[in-house]
Parts: structure tokens; C-alpha cells; sequence
């Protein structure tokens, strides 16, 4: 699969097969969002932060390979996400695209090509009112969609990862510790935040500053340094449930 670590609601991935998967019907999950219960953070594409900023906080995390990515903090705890309830309804306005894009995910062939993957553990398939990925052994419109939405994605979370190395590479990353303090008295640590450093941005050179704004990267950071304010609001989240 892809070179991040998958959130716990992949659980049998198996590549898409015209022949395996010839009669497959696809649904909205019958229990709605109750899969991503448990993804106290998912993975974010960097053209998301514009809607995900007034949602989560968008903080960085270190993945294996020593890069970084950013992710949207959806729980206090592990396992935790304040954003679906207990029948699964989800309660933001935005749901990000790692999300939307189950039960599907991609993964890099050997001949380089992405391959096309679905968790065959998804409860949405073969329902009464499914639609058919496949009609004589070719696409159907539907899964022609789903595969342009996964390039896309694809796409965006290269561009995310470039957008990232340029971070790591300026040294404009800082680690920030916190702790969300509860009416009960309880206490949740929130320890390793990596967050854009803004002195260090301060001190760029003007010409630096010009080329960020140009391409973009500009707009990014300040998206990403309004949605810490979130924090709180996840904060009154856990407090409410």
C-alpha cells in the first residue's frame, strides 16, 4: 500500500480484479462513518487545507521514511475521532479525502503504475441497492469515477509532499507540546506537534517571502497556522461526548 501507515478502518486490501470482482456492487456503508471511528488522524492533501482549516487542526507528523506529512487531528486520544457518533453520522462539514475515498486505496505496481485496491472487508458491497463496478468486464461510470478521484488524489498528495520536503528543508518546523485540560479534571497530552515555526518564517528574506506567496506555499502555511486555533474546539468536542 501506500508509504504511510494506514488508519485501522483498511482491513483486508486486496487489488480490484475485473475477473474476482466481476459481480461486485458498491453502497454507502450501512453503519455511515462508524469505519473511521477509530482514525484519531488521517492523512491530509495539502489542497484540503483551505476547507479543513475551519474544521481540525492541521498539525505534521514524521512518517518511517523520515519525511513528514500533514495530518488532520480529529481525538484527544488514540483511536479516537470526535467527528463521527455513535451511529456513525459524521458531525463537521468537511470530511476529508482519505476518508471519502474508502473503501478504495491505491498501491504502486511493478511496472510503477498505481494499481486500483479495495478493503474486501467494506460493508457497502453486494447490497440490494448497489451499483455494479463492472459490466462485461469493463469499467462501469461509476468505478471510471472513483478511479479519476484516486489519481487526482494520488496527484494532490505528491504535490503535499513537495510542499512538505520545502518545509523540512528550510528548517520552518517546530515541535509543540500541549495538554487539553477537561471540566472532570482530566488531562489529555497532546506531546510532538510539529507546527510551521513562525519567527523562523519572519526571518526569510523578502525575496523568499515573494516566491512562497507566487507559488502558493504562502497561502498553505497561513491555512495551516489558522487551524491550531481548533484546538479548543476539539477540546469542547471531548468535552461534550
Amino acid at each position: 500500500m501506500e508509504n504511510h501507515n494506514l488508519p485501522v478502518f483498511y482491513r483486508n486490501p486486496v487489488p480490484l480484479n475485473t475477473e474476482t470482482h466481476a459481480s461486485l456492487t458498491i453502497s454507502p456503508s450501512p453503519d455511515g462513518f462508524r469505519f473511521a471511528s477509530s482514525a484519531s488522524t488521517v492523512l491530509l492533501a495539502s489542497i484540503e487545507f483551505f476547507d479543513a482549516a475551519h474544521q481540525f487542526p492541521i498539525i505534521f507528523r514524521p512518517t518511517p521514511d523520515g519525511h513528514i506529512l500533514p495530518v488532520a487531528l480529529m481525538g484527544l486520544e488514540e483511536n479516537e475521532n470526535l467527528f463521527v457518533d455513535g451511529n456513525g453520522a459524521w458531525l463537521g462539514q468537511y470530511i476529508p479525502a482519505y476518508i471519502r475515498r474508502y473503501p478504495f486505496i491505491t498501491t504502486d505496481g511493478s511496472d510503477g503504475q498505481s494499481i486500483v485496491c479495495i478493503d474486501e472487508d467494506f460493508d457497502g458491497f453486494n447490497l440490494d441497492d448497489g451499483l455494479p463496478l463492472f459490466e462485461d468486464g469493463k469499467p462501469t461510470p461509476k468505478a471510471q469515477e472513483i478511479q479519476a478521484f484516486l489519481q487526482d488524489y494520488l496527484l494532490q498528495i505528491l504535490q503535499t509532499e513537495q510542499f512538505c520536503a520545502m518545509l523540512l528543508q528550510n528548517s520552518l518546523l517546530r515541535q509543540i507540546d500541549a495538554q487539553a485540560n477537561m471540566n472532570n479534571g482530566r488531562t489529555y497530552p497532546l506531546n510532538g506537534m510539529l507546527v510551521v515555526d513562525e519567527e523562523k518564517m519572519k526571518q526569510l528574506p523578502d525575496s523568499d517571502i515573494v516566491k512562497l506567496f507566487r507559488n502558493g506555499t504562502l497561502a498553505l502555511i497561513h491555512a495551516h497556522l489558522f487551524s491550531l486555533r481548533n484546538l479548543n474546539a476539539l477540546i469542547a468536542l471531548k468535552a461534550k461526548k
